[in-house]
């Protein structure tokens, strides 16, 4: 049994979903993990993780304008608009998905669907530099 730990340092460019899939495949790969558990965890309060499909752009599209509908830009409606438009609707787009991801890897593959991707999805405007903590417990 073992315990690795790595960050994934992405830079983000405004609102939209950044896929990383790969570099952790080929970090499992590096590693050569066999059997456990990955957990992911991002350590931001305005961004988040999500597991979707990978194929199909729109679905990206489609993903944005509905949370954009569920926490509108409009500094009317909240209190907490320290940081600009994006502020607050960030903060409840995050709380709406997920902050950390369990997967598992079997064989030294990370079990994901055919057409399931990992992304980052960020709910700020403006650039920003996240951090994802990769964290594996397994063989």
């Amino acid at each position: 049994m073992k315990q690795e730990f790595f960050n994934l340092q992405i830079k983000t460019n405004g609102q939209k979903l950044y896929e990383f899939t790969n570099d952790t495949i080929d970090w499992i790969g590096q590693k050569n993990f066999k059997n456990g558990i990955l957990n992911l965890s991002i350590q931001h309060t305005s961004a988040s993780l999500i597991v979707q499909e990978n194929a199909d752009p729109d679905v990206q599209t489609d993903l944005i304008n509905y949370f954009d509908k569920l926490a509108p830009m409009d500094n009317k409606l909240y209190v907490h608009t320290t940081e600009g438009k994006d502020d607050m609707p960030a903060h409840i787009k995050s709380a709406l998905t997920n902050n950390q991801i369990s997967l598992s890897v079997k064989d030294s593959e990370l079990l994901l669907g055919t057409w399931q991707g990992i992304y980052l999805f960020e709910h700020r405007l403006e650039p920003q530099k996240r951090t994802i903590i990769h964290h594996f417990i397994g063989e």
